[in-house]
């Protein structure tokens, strides 16, 4: 099954994109088709070869003005504003200036045509070919029924504020989309390539392994590499969130994406643009709002039937009203009109997915990488947090960091040597970072018989003493320590070991209990340091010397149904966890392949501080979508109860159209605001 993805341009509103998605996922030959109106992108799955000529001769049948393309370019205004000035020109003076009857109605029947001609085409198309009614029809319906009602000012005023608000539509997304704009401007379409030492600037999808390129100063790297020349310093923010500069010299990995702030490099590309972060990050933004949560499709399914209903209203209104009450006819369908003004469902068809784009470019703006709004959504009803512990709460580099001595016989430094001595013989992390307490050339000549006992530590001889170092078992130890020292089955002396708690974990950890989360910690490690780090931590529930397999089964446990479980990984050895997981949180540090595969959030640089801050963008997101869909399903329906009593106009029917779209866009836009980060670089 191949994946396909067009642009799709001249869509008029959010519920044609829902309609058109609906008709398009009837096709035997597409399958899991989304469009998505916000980005202006129609993506599916196929068996088949799909052409563009094939998806806009069914495309047209539907929505005649719509095309998909696999170019790149802006999208055309529907509405002339041009036009759109004349035309009100040419009916304010057919309706104000004293002159024969016939002579007004020309001018107002031209202004009508110039007004509505585009939406009356587009109606009749829709209507011969599919059979259906779009806001387009609801709009001419209206207007040409004032016009015969003898309100031809008000048909002419309705139709020249909804393309008033058509255009500021089109340009409060536009704004929308320019408030993530950074996220697209991570590529760079060009890259130097040195042959020869001569420099070629070539495309950067030409780019192949192995090449090596030149950075200037001020360029993005063009594809992630390793720098084979040169020193400088760079801009990660692009990706982390992080505006701090880092330096760079030969032999330091870069990604694309980070931008070159002082002298010029060298660098060999290890990847393609396709397979470097940037491609990656780019492809997972522009798709992540495919992914539709349950909001979105409760409104997608109550937009297929709110303008028929709304339609059909219209005409028991128009028809009952005057058997009911002392309403003329004029009057009914007049207050029917009016009713059919205000039907138009884009306001709430367009506010939920909008602000979950938003809420997706922000996230990824600040180093988080959310894969589909289901995932922005979930992040704001966690309840509990399982952290793998080496990678993520600490930074896997074992430390000594108390040694405790009972015998007074032993001096600190004496205990220190013996242990190196034997240590010198092991591999284990642990036995490295007895190492590091010696900062000369350790002699262990007169070390014998040594012998490492699986699972439990060392023993090995030193003038004729015998020597254990290692758990409580083999020492025959009650005291709680990573390791313990018995010579001559006599207990000398306990170590601490701990791996080093990251900088700010505390912190974030009790900014998550603050929001009411459960912390749970999984780990490999031995009971005594798990549950040292644990205390520390002031973690919940430990759970330790688990095996990868350990911790799927462990989860599987404490999942509780109804709630949502995250699992907080390094992206690499806890890949089934995480897949497992309600929601997989990857700590696997800057451009990890794992961590991008495996979860459903990235944490881009490694800072656990950043999973309080994506949950209270998910909280703000879905904050602003419920002030969204109140306030429009609110105005609408106090607009549709008045139009029954006559109690307002077009004028304000179409406001409240046009006007609450308007508003739920702008309100939308505010999650950017909000979150918007400070980079001290420009490119």
């Amino acid at each position: 099954m191949k994946k396909y993805k067009f642009n799709i341009y001249n869509l008029d509103c959010a519920n044609c994109a829902i309609k058109l998605e609906e008709q398009l996922n009837k096709d035997e030959k597409l399958n899991n088709v989304s469009v998505n109106f916000t980005t202006g992108k129609i993506s599916f799955e196929s068996s088949s070869k799909i052409k563009a000529e094939y998806l806009n001769d069914k495309i047209k049948k539907i929505e005649p003005d719509a095309y998909v393309s696999t170019l790149e370019k802006e999208n055309p205004h529907t509405f002339s504003l041009s036009i759109l000035i004349i035309a009100i020109c040419i009916g304010l003076i057919g309706y104000y200036t004293k002159m024969p009857s016939i002579y007004k109605h020309i001018l107002l029947i031209t202004s009508y045509i110039l007004l509505l001609y585009k939406t009356f085409i587009n109606a009749v198309k829709l209507l011969i070919k599919s059979k259906t009614l779009n806001e387009n029809a609801l709009i001419t319906i209206s207007c040409i029924g004032a016009y015969l009602v003898g309100e031809q000012l008000e048909g002419m005023m309705v139709i020249a504020l909804y393309t008033i608000g058509k255009i500021l539509e089109n340009k409060a997304i536009s704004n929308s989309k320019n408030s993530i704009k950074d996220l697209v401007n991570l590529k760079q379409n060009y890259a130097n390539i040195k042959i020869d030492n001569k420099i070629k600037k070539i495309k950067v999808e030409e780019v192949k392994i192995g090449d090596t390129l030149i950075i200037k100063k001020g360029e993005f790297v063009p594809v992630d590499g390793e720098v084979i020349k040169g020193t400088t310093s760079i801009n990660s923010s692009a990706l982390t969130g992080e505006s701090e500069q880092i330096t760079i010299k030969e032999k330091d990995k870069v990604l694309s994406g980070y931008i070159n702030l002082e002298n010029v490099i060298e660098i060999e590309a290890t990847a393609t643009f396709e397979n470097s972060i940037v491609a990656q990050i780019l492809e997972l933004t522009q798709n992540a709002t495919d992914k539709k949560t349950k909001t979105e499709t409760i409104v997608s399914k109550v937009s297929r039937i709110y303008t028929p209903i709304v339609l059909t209203l219209s005409i028991i209104i128009s028809l009952t009203l005057p058997l009911i009450s002392n309403t003329t006819y004029q009057e009914s369908i007049y207050r029917g009109l009016t009713f059919l003004v205000i039907s138009c469902p884009c306001a709430i068809a367009i506010s939920v997915p909008l602000a979950y784009f938003i809420g997706i470019g922000t996230s990824s703006r600040n180093g988080i990488l959310i894969k589909g709004s289901n995932y922005l959504d979930a992040l704001s009803n966690i309840k509990e947090i399982i952290f793998d512990k080496t990678g993520t709460l600490t930074t896997g580099t074992f430390n000594v960091s108390n040694i405790e001595i009972y015998d007074n016989k032993y001096s600190k430094d004496e205990i220190i040597d013996i242990l190196a001595k034997g240590e010198t013989f092991s591999d284990h992390p642990i036995a490295k970072s007895i190492l590091k307490l010696k900062n000369e050339k350790i002699d262990n000549a007169d070390v014998t018989n040594y012998k490492d006992i699986e699972g439990q530590g060392i023993s090995y001889t030193i003038d004729k003493k015998r020597i254990k170092v290692g758990n409580k078992d083999i020492c025959n130890c009650s005291k709680e320590a990573t390791l313990h020292l018995n010579i001559d089955n006599k207990h000398i002396a306990s170590i601490t070991i701990d791996d080093g708690i990251k900088k700010g974990v505390q912190d974030t950890l009790q900014t998550l209990k603050k929001q009411n989360i459960k912390i749970y910690m999984f780990t490999g490690d031995k009971k005594e340091v798990a549950i040292a780090i644990g205390k520390t931590l002031k973690i919940d529930q430990v759970e330790y010397e688990m095996l990868p397999t350990d911790k799927y089964y462990n989860y599987e446990k404490i999942k509780k149904e109804n709630t949502i479980l995250a699992f907080v990984g390094d992206g690499i050895n806890d890949a089934p966890v995480l897949k497992r997981a309600d929601l997989g949180i990857s700590m696997g540090g800057i451009g990890s392949e794992a961590a991008i595969e495996a979860s459903d959030v990235v944490i881009m640089n490694d800072d656990l501080s950043k999973i309080p801050l994506a949950i209270t963008i998910s909280k703000y997101t879905k904050k602003i979508i419920k002030q969204n869909l109140i306030f429009a399903i609110l105005t609408k329906i106090t607009i549709l109860i008045l139009s029954i009593f006559g109690l307002t106009n077009m004028w304000l029917a179409v406001l409240a159209d046009t006007g609450v779209t308007l508003i739920t866009i702008i309100n939308s836009i505010r999650i950017s605001k909000k979150f918007k980060i400070n980079n001290t670089f420009k490119h």
